[in-house]
């Protein structure tokens, strides 16, 4: 006989996990109790088996549960308890945790389209495995009541669900079903009929309304284009499975297993075919796949595909596509709300399906890819915010404040990192409104109180400009040092590291424009070893949609003059760029990668303009048929890396041999500056960050060089490359400095 207190910490409540600790110590024989604390779960067991309610407990986990720490000590032996309890949750101090939403779960799916189900057919079934978790959630405690779901009371057969231990959806505080729960404004048949018409359907998804058409229908495709003024950028693909997502991309066992996880994200995979309208990715040559994810998503192809009866038709391969875009004006953030919905999308959509269930939290949808055999992200969000990050000791309690584009907030508490949905580019009023909401929601939930501030170096920035209103110790992060701590954080890196960052840009030494930046990464400090050549930006910040003014600048870095009006007539301000470049007015200098993708995509005829960010990069790579490498294409000098020599071959390629041997050409430049410097320093690991690396043949062929010459390359897994993961950084950066000044 043994009596035992355990104290767990993780994602340990919201995911079923008393339940579960429940069902062991019961099926053990074991008496006690367990409850919610304010750190994660306390438990007592008492009993013979004991050693083995703990072996067991680690292996039988709960889909979503994650033990992070569990202490264990030895208690006196309660002589009169027979039996094994679930007690309410403390009150007080809480630092337990939020899970992130997840996918409606099997068990749910089978319970949704079973007649003899209660939850038949009702859109807002889940259970302690799947549901909505942090985009309806207030505070800390996750339970009903500081959730939206609060408004709803539950009927009697959902309340003896929630308070039967051995029910699936025990403490579930989703609960609900058709005679209790949210409603949504249309049913099922009328989103159907709207979509099989080829109207687009504004509908209210978990993190914030998306709009829906027909992917196969081109006429509805350029109406919403058009409408969303939206007029290259790719619209994701949402089908029932992974066996008719195989119809239209190359999709590995890997790629199948991210679709099927309980987050499922949009995973970009390559085009199998052109089968479907050019419009959805126009000029790219791949797709942004994803699986349906919410009980209403579900009922939406079964209504397609005509009612089957069963469950058999779930796996089928069909032929339904649906084209899914976030619904928003562009700028501004996800809209969430009904009345905005009502407001704005009535330009949008032909038909508006509300519910009245509020979202807390908007959150778009999470984007993955493969890069070396492995997931990476391009959005980290919804299904794996507000999942923490560990990090390689503890810090002090830092908000850090993000950059200006994609930018994302991130605190501390602890020895963890909590980054925030990307809130988006701080450029409009609604944009920033949504940032103070975030951190305002993000330091409830997490109630910690800010010890210290980090935030990016370009004073221009309006998260910069609002350091100072925290009352508390700041710090300015230069931008391409946050990329590689971020980096180092992921892998728990502490030693000095030779760190690449490329990227579009980032404010430097001496106020210069950085993008292409070999940089000795020291923690809290760097050295800056070198960069890119740096090239002319005739215009300034015009050349970023404006990708053929750098095709101008390195025809005139290269001496080629007679070409640029050749090249470019049909510009208007053409020979007004030429003439700021030979008078050096208005053309600042920069380093950056980004500018030189974007050089060589106009340079190919791919992209003279570009429509979102990272357009022209992003042509340029779906050309990539394989990658070659011109000897000649690249001098070292200084320890600058100047690609100008290869721009002279591209002036005689086509796009696909241009793109080729741009990509293999960069790679190989890159692998000899960083081996050269590796060498010379003495540093093995490389820490790679910033946009740029986003591209998936640049990232493969550098990661795979790089381990061929027995250096170990260090590619950001757990946040993307780009400046959503500056956050993290940064908080690395300052905290670890406010430790050092104490």
């Amino acid at each position: 006989m043994q009596r035992l207190q355990l104290n767990i910490r993780g994602l340990v409540q919201g995911v079923g996990f008393r339940p579960h600790v429940y069902k062991l110590a019961t099926s053990l024989g074991l008496s006690g109790f367990i409850r919610n604390d304010a750190y994660g779960v306390h438990i007592e067991i008492q009993g013979a088996q004991c050693q083995h309610f703990l072996e067991s407990l680690q292996q039988t986990l709960p889909p979503l549960a994650k033990i992070e720490t569990l202490s264990q000590k030895n208690s006196v032996i309660k002589k009169d308890e027979a039996h094994f309890t679930i007690e309410n949750s403390d009150s007080g101090t809480i630092s337990s945790k939020i899970p992130a939403d997840a996918a409606l779960c099997q068990a749910c799916l089978q319970d949704l389209f079973d007649p003899q189900s209660r939850f038949y057919q009702y859109p807002f079934i889940s259970c302690t495995d799947c549901g909505p978790r942090y985009t309806l959630a207030q505070q800390l405690p996750y339970d009903r009541n500081h959730t939206s779901q609060s408004k709803f009371d539950r009927c009697l057969d959902c309340h003896q669900a929630y308070h039967d231990p051995n029910n699936r959806r025990y403490h579930t505080e989703t609960i609900a079903c058709r005679h209790c729960g949210p409603t949504f404004s249309h049913s099922i048949d009328d989103i159907a009929a709207a979509i099989i018409e080829g109207k687009i359907v504004a509908l209210k998804s978990l993190g914030g309304y998306q709009l829906i058409c027909n992917a196969r229908h081109t006429d509805t495709l350029q109406k919403l284009r058009k409408n969303k003024l939206r007029p290259h950028k790719p619209f994701a693909l949402m089908v029932l499975n992974t066996s008719t997502a195989a119809q239209w991309v190359d999709c590995p066992e890997i790629a199948k297993d991210i679709l099927n996880s309980p987050a499922k994200p949009i995973v970009l995979l390559p085009k199998k075919n052109n089968f479907l309208p050019n419009e959805i990715a126009p000029g790219l040559n791949k797709l942004g796949i994803m699986l349906a994810y919410t009980p209403l998503h579900y009922l939406l192809f079964h209504a397609l595909l005509g009612i089957p009866v069963g469950h058999t038709w779930l796996q089928q391969k069909n032929d339904w596509v649906l084209a899914v875009t976030s619904a928003n004006i562009s700028e501004i953030p996800l809209i969430k709300d009904n009345d905005e919905a009502y407001q704005h999308l009535q330009t949008m959509a032909d038909l508006i399906v509300t519910c009245d269930r509020d979202i807390v939290s908007a959150i778009d949808d999470s984007v993955a890819q493969l890069i070396h055999h492995k997931p990476a992200f391009i959005r980290r969000a919804r299904g794996y915010v507000p999942q923490a990050i560990p990090l390689p000791h503890e810090l002090p309690c830092t908000v850090a404040l993000g950059g200006y584009l994609k930018n994302t907030l991130c605190i501390t508490r602890g020895n963890e990192a909590f980054v925030s949905q990307p809130v988006g580019n701080l450029n409009s009023r609604e944009t920033i409104a949504f940032y103070h909401e975030t951190m305002n929601h993000l330091l409830k939930i997490l109630n910690v109180t800010p010890e210290c501030v980090a935030h990016d170096k370009h004073p221009d920035f309006y998260s910069t400009q609002i350091a100072t209103h925290f009352k508390v110790p700041s710090f300015a992060i230069q931008h391409h040092h946050a990329h590689l701590a971020a980096c180092a954080v992921e892998y728990g890196l502490i030693a000095p590291a030779l760190g690449l960052a490329l990227d579009g840009f980032g404010l430097g030494d001496n106020n210069q424009s950085w993008g292409g930046e070999l940089l000795c990464y020291q923690g809290t400090h760097y050295q800056h070893l070198g960069s890119l050549q740096p090239l002319l930006q005739p215009g300034g910040d015009a050349v970023i949609k404006q990708p053929w003014r750098m095709a101008v600048s390195v025809l005139f870095a290269l001496g080629h003059q007679d070409l640029i009006l050749k090249r470019f007539h049909h510009h208007e301000q053409a020979g007004a760029i030429l003439t700021l470049l030979e008078k050096g007015l208005h053309c600042p200098a920069t380093s950056s990668g980004g500018r030189l993708f974007d050089a060589a995509s106009a340079l190919l005829g791919l992209c003279e303009i570009a429509d979102y960010e990272g357009h022209a990069a992003m042509l340029l790579e779906s050309c990539v048929s394989m990658p070659k490498i011109d000897p000649q294409g690249w001098t070292i000098s200084d320890n600058t890396l100047n690609m100008l020599p290869l721009f002279n071959t591209l002036l005689n390629c086509d796009s696909v041999e241009g793109a080729n041997l741009f990509h293999g050409t960069f790679v190989a430049a890159l692998l000899t500056w960083l081996e050269q410097n590796a060498s010379l320093h003495g540093l093995k690991h490389i820490l790679l960050g910033g946009g740029c690396f986003l591209n998936s043949v640049l990232s493969e062929h550098l990661i795979a060089g790089l381990e061929a010459k027995g250096l170990i390359p260090l590619y950001p897994r757990l946040y993307p490359p780009n400046d959503s993961g500056l956050s993290l950084g940064q908080a690395w950066v300052a905290g670890n400095k406010l430790i050092q000044k104490m």
